[in-house]
């Protein structure tokens, strides 16, 4: 969410900002700044009642110790009246303030200065490639062939047991999936990051702080009974463990990593580019969380996208990194790059990972702070990112390693799998 000192000391600047996310109502922003106005009026018409209120109510005590009774009754009605009106005013500041929230919640946030212009994914910015390029045998097939001639995924019993984009992972695909989420956490806790198993399920608050809600509501999973929330990433639980905290500044940065499944309603419909392990409504992945001083998150966001790319090239796939432009950001998001990874059966880029700096916006939301050396309090900045999102990175290996024979396991996963070839 954003600080309304920001929208009033910035005004030119932020609509410039939210014209390059291409958001389309910038006149939130002066209705924001009005609600302030009225906010702070309201909030100085009940301290000067209020004031009046606590001289008076002292004034009475003083006149019935006097004996003036008529004076101190005369007091009373005073105060009496004054109260009323403090009612009236404290419900007019709590409608006020809780429009504002409300319209507050409504602006997305703002791409940082480097940002590219632009609409859609067209107009993203490829920052750079790496991996060798693949040349497939003869026999070569699409990974959904490849799962059925294995036998290592069950589309048929997830789809009866559950739904469709909810698949079993068996046998020899299970122990592959396994070993790819546990070298990821590896990979990630030798970088520093601590390891959580977090919640599958997290309450409103958590998703409204993360900014899940109220802008993808339609996207998760709601257990309406309880008013829980399947999660879409790790991220929400692992960020909201600073929910409400003030962290020490000699603790930051917060490195954290954490495996979950995720749940989304919006798998979307089946064709050829959502086939198979392309896109589904529950699939598994390794996040890494930080929460670090603003004037380090920058910094950070460079490290976490050269560890990701580090992973990717230990998987010896082909990928690239993308520069996202304003249109094609997430609502929360200041700064994405977004790996792809190259299926050569497909003939397609696959993404498998969203590094994402999110500066201030969560955890104003959050209110997660810090003081500094000055014992001033201030915001942290959240960042996160895939590392990585398994069904299409599976998806990659098994079309891209295929041969007539079997599966060929990268060298950095067969100590986890136990072999060098799935057959």
């Amino acid at each position: 969410m954003l600080q309304v000192n920001v929208l009033r000391q910035q005004t030119a600047w932020v609509k410039e900002r939210l014209a390059v996310k291409n958001f389309k109502q910038p006149e939130l922003v002066d209705e924001i700044i009005a609600l302030d106005d009225e906010r702070k009026k309201l909030q100085a018409a009940f301290d000067t009642i209020q004031s009046k209120i606590n001289t008076a109510s002292k004034e009475i005590g003083r006149l019935m110790g006097q004996g003036k009774k008529e004076e101190a009754e005369a007091a009373k009605a005073e105060v009496a009246t004054n109260k009323t009106a403090v009612g009236e005013l404290t419900e007019k500041m709590n409608s006020t303030e809780k429009t504002l929230q409300e319209k507050l919640l409504q602006l997305p946030n703002l791409p940082s200065a480097t940002v590219p212009p632009g609409k859609s994914a067209e107009d993203n910015v490829v920052v750079r490639t790496g991996g060798s390029d693949v040349t497939l045998y003869e026999g070569a097939v699409p990974h959904w062939d490849l799962i059925e001639k294995y036998n290592i995924v069950d589309f048929e019993t997830g789809s009866k047991v559950t739904g469709r984009g909810f698949p079993f992972y068996k046998g020899k695909g299970a122990k592959l999936q396994r070993s790819l989420i546990q070298y990821f956490l590896d990979y990630n806790t030798a970088a520093g990051y601590t390891e959580f198993i977090p919640p599958f399920m997290v309450n409103e608050a958590s998703a409204y702080g993360t900014g899940q809600l109220p802008d993808k509501e339609g996207q998760m999973y709601h257990i309406t009974a309880d008013g829980f929330y399947l999660i879409p990433t790790s991220e929400v639980p692992v960020t909201n463990i600073y929910r409400d905290t003030i962290v020490k500044e000699t603790e930051l940065p917060v490195m954290m990593t954490a495996y979950s499944p995720c749940f989304r309603r919006e798998a979307g419909s089946f064709g050829k580019d959502v086939r198979g392990l392309n896109r589904l409504h529950q699939f598994e992945k390794v996040e890494i969380v930080q929460i670090t001083h603003p004037d380090k998150s920058y910094e950070a966001h460079t490290a976490m996208v050269e560890h990701i790319e580090r992973l990717i090239q230990s998987l010896e796939l082909p990928y690239r990194i993308l520069h996202l432009c304003g249109g094609d950001m997430s609502f929360t998001s200041a700064l994405t790059y977004d790996f792809e990874i190259f299926s050569a059966a497909q003939q397609r880029w696959l993404e498998v990972s969203s590094v994402s700096n999110f500066e201030s916006y969560q955890t104003n939301r959050l209110k997660c702070r810090f003081k500094d050396a000055s014992g001033k309090t201030q915001l942290t900045h959240s960042l996160n990112g895939s590392s990585l999102a398994l069904p299409r990175i599976l998806a990659g290996i098994l079309e891209n390693n295929q041969t007539a024979t079997g599966i060929k396991i990268p060298f950095v996963l067969q100590p986890y799998f136990g072999a060098a070839e799935l057959s």
